[in-house]
């Protein structure tokens, strides 16, 4: 079946918002059909599980070459072995990178060699229960989720430059709505520490970062968009307690996980928002947006709707004020 792209262009503020005839149901496999990407490069990071194992799986069907940089080895080991089977691609590379480990980052960068098409920022930590720093002094969440990420993409800059129409695909949250980047207090030191904040204002930082990528990169060829992948039953809930997942009916009557709680999208499903910003015709020139459900979210006003975008996570002062205090940071780490 050869799939029929449609970009719709709706005024939405001073700009116009992109809506596309895909939504909450399409699947990441529909989005690629018929997109010939033999010859691209891609790294996605958490791919060995949940979305970013299905994202990595449509692409690899479309012939891409795939690294898989991920926390555990032998899984990500086991994932590649499952894509090769199921795809018949046999570029899919394994790399360990722990986001949280200043050392990992770096000697991932070291070692890639050429140019890179598309970075896929999918990995991710949630609702860490208790206060954690990095090595560096960093809070986890924050380090996992934005801070890794923004080093990973900073050493990798030159590759995606040399591509010279690369994407960046930045997996955020609806629970950025929680929370803006406290710029003076973001590892909780003068703050009770509260796991949803954290993720919040780490999502919130993710989506900063391609607005800020946006305006630094344009013209390196490098476009940046940020997206919210919905409700999957995956990894990432597994330091969520038992009675939030209750309420978001991830339970059953005995207090069991679900594999796929009602209402909840599935993982290829997850994954369709990640593809599409990653090799859609449609996202050629756009960068610094939030996308959910394959369609540009709406700016909203509080975090009482449960999706939409933040005006506070588009907002190109707080997003240059990130870049300018966490810039200089990574820089020195590739010195």
């Amino acid at each position: 079946m050869c799939y029929i792209w449609i970009i719709f262009l709706e005024r939405y503020g001073d700009s116009v918002r992109i809506t596309t005839s895909f939504n909450a149901e399409t699947t990441a496999n529909e989005i690629v059909e018929g997109i010939n990407l033999k010859g691209k490069r891609i790294v996605i990071t958490g791919g060995s599980s949940g979305i970013g194992l299905e994202t990595a799986r449509s692409l690899a069907k479309q012939g891409a070459e795939i690294t898989l940089a991920v926390r555990n080895i032998e899984s990500g080991k086991q994932a590649a072995e499952d894509i090769i089977k199921d795809t018949g691609n046999n570029e899919i590379h394994v790399a360990k990178l722990d986001l949280c480990k200043k050392e990992d980052i770096i000697n991932f960068v070291s070692n890639w060699k050429g140019p890179l098409d598309i970075l896929i920022n999918n990995a991710g930590v949630m609702n860490l229960p208790e206060l954690k720093l990095t090595d560096e002094g960093f809070e986890e969440q924050f380090a996992a989720n934005y801070l890794g990420h923004f080093a990973l993409a900073v050493g990798l800059h030159d590759a995606l430059a040399q591509s010279g129409a690369a994407r960046i695909v930045a997996v955020s949250s609806v629970v950025h709505l929680t929370s803006p980047v406290i710029f003076d207090d973001i590892n909780f030191k003068f703050r009770t520490y509260d796991p949803v904040l954290a993720y919040g204002q780490a999502k919130s930082a993710v989506i900063l970062f391609t607005v800020g990528a946006s305006k630094y990169w344009a013209k390196d060829g490098i476009i940046a968009n940020a997206l919210m992948p919905g409700a999957i039953a995956t990894n990432l809930q597994r330091h969520m307690d038992k009675e939030t997942l209750k309420n978001w009916g991830a339970l059953d009557d005995q207090g069991n996980r679900l594999a796929q709680p009602k209402g909840w999208k599935t993982p290829e499903q997850g994954a369709a928002t990640s593809v599409l910003l990653a090799v859609s015709p449609l996202l050629n020139g756009i960068s610094g947006r939030y996308f959910e459900d394959c369609n540009e979210a709406e700016i909203v006003t509080s975090n009482n709707y449960m999706k939409g975008v933040a005006q506070y996570a588009l907002d190109s002062n707080n997003a240059e004020r990130l870049w300018n205090t966490f810039y200089p940071v990574v820089i020195k780490w590739f010195k």
